[in-house]
C-alpha cells in the first residue's frame, strides 16, 4: 500500500538523511523477495548478490556492464531515489531522471509568472475558474479554497448518488488508508492515477513541476494544480466507477479495480493529451484575457 497525499504514497526518508550515492557496475540491479539487490555474476556458479540500502541513499550510480528491471524502477520511484547511468569512473553520465524536451520555454514562461506575486495569484483565479466554472472576484486564495471545498463536498454527495453508493463523507487516514471506506479507498487510489498522468503531462512540456501556482510547499506542486483540473471530471468519475464494481461483489482489490479503470478512462478520454493542452492553456491566461502587464488578468 502507497501513503502519502491521500493517505496513498510511501512516506520517505528525507534526502538530507541519507548517505549520498552509491556506485554499482557489472550487474543487475534488480528485485528480489520485495528488497533491492545488485546481482553479479549472473552466469556463473557463485553468483554475488549484494542487498542495496535504497532508502538510505539519495542516488544510485549505474555503471558500465549494468542492467536494471522494471520492478527495480519501480521501488527506486516509490522511495523517491535517483538513479542514472553513468561512464567508466563516471566521466559520463547517460541518464538523468527526468528525462525532458530539450527547450525551455514553457518552463521559462511559467517562472516569468510564478515569480511575480500578482500574476501569480492571476494564475490561480484562472485555475479556479476552469475547476469552478466562473471568475469569481475574490483574489485571496484562501477564500478560492474554502469556496472550492464547498462544492467538492456537493459534487462527492451527487457522485454517489448517481452511483446508487452510500456516502457518508470525505475521510481518509494517512497512518492507515484501509481503514476508510470502499469509496474514500477508491477516491485516495483514483487522485494518485490521476497525479501519475498529470506528471507524464507535465514532464512531456519540460514544464517545472514544483513551481506550483495553487499547491506551494510539495516538489509536485504544479503537478498537484493540474491533477486537480481533472479531479470532478475524471478522478471521481474512475473512483466511483470502480467502488461500485467492488460494492456489488466484484473480489478484485479496490487498488487494482481503480488502476484498471483508470488505465480504460485514461485512453477513451486522452486524458494525458488533454492535461498537457490544459497546462498550455493555464500558461497562456494573459495572452488569452489580453494582458501581458504584471497585473490582475
Amino acid at each position: 500500500m502507497l501513503k502519502g497525499r491521500l493517505g496513498l504514497e510511501t512516506a520517505r526518508i528525507p534526502h538530507t538523511d541519507r548517505h549520498g550515492l552509491i556506485w554499482l557496475e557489472r550487474g543487475e540491479l534488480c528485485v528480489i523477495d520485495g528488497c533491492l539487490n545488485f546481482l553479479s555474476g549472473k552466469n556463473s556458479d557463485t553468483p554475488h548478490i549484494l542487498q542495496v540500502p535504497h532508502q538510505a541513499v539519495s542516488m544510485i550510480l549505474l555503471g558500465p556492464g549494468s542492467s536494471v528491471t522494471h520492478d527495480a524502477l519501480r521501488l527506486l520511484a516509490r522511495h523517491g531515489t535517483l538513479m542514472a547511468a553513468i561512464g567508466a569512473d563516471g566521466v559520463r553520465t547517460y541518464t538523468a531522471p527526468p528525462l525532458m524536451p530539450d527547450r525551455s520555454d514553457v518552463a521559462r514562461r511559467q517562472v516569468e509568472l510564478w515569480s511575480s506575486p500578482r500574476r501569480r495569484v492571476s494564475v490561480a483565479r484562472h485555475m479556479y475558474a476552469l475547476r469552478l466554472g466562473e471568475v469569481l472576484p475574490h483574489r485571496d486564495l484562501d477564500t478560492l479554497r474554502g469556496i472550492e471545498g464547498a462544492r467538492v463536498k456537493t459534487i462527492y454527495r451527487l457522485m454517489a448518488e448517481k452511483y446508487g453508493i452510500k456516502w457518508n463523507g470525505r475521510h481518509y487516514d494517512r497512518e492507515d488508508p484501509n481503514a476508510a471506506d470502499i469509496p474514500n479507498q477508491a477516491i485516495n487510489h483514483a487522485a494518485t492515477a490521476v497525479q501519475a498522468a498529470a506528471a507524464i503531462a507535465t514532464q512531456s512540456l519540460a514544464a517545472i513541476p514544483q513551481l506550483g501556482f495553487i499547491h506551494e510547499d510539495s516538489g509536485q506542486a504544479f503537478v498537484l494544480d493540474i491533477a486537480d483540473l481533472f479531479r470532478d471530471s475524471i478522478t471521481l468519475q474512475i473512483a466511483f466507477s470502480a467502488a461500485k464494481k467492488a460494492i456489488d461483489g466484484d473480489e478484485t482489490t479496490i487498488d487494482r479495480l481503480v488502476r484498471r479503470e483508470a488505465s480504460i478512462i485514461f485512453r477513451k478520454q486522452d486524458v494525458i493529451p488533454a492535461m498537457i493542452e490544459k497546462i498550455k492553456q493555464v500558461l497562456r491566461t494573459e495572452e488569452i484575457n489580453g494582458s501581458g502587464s504584471d497585473s490582475d488578468a
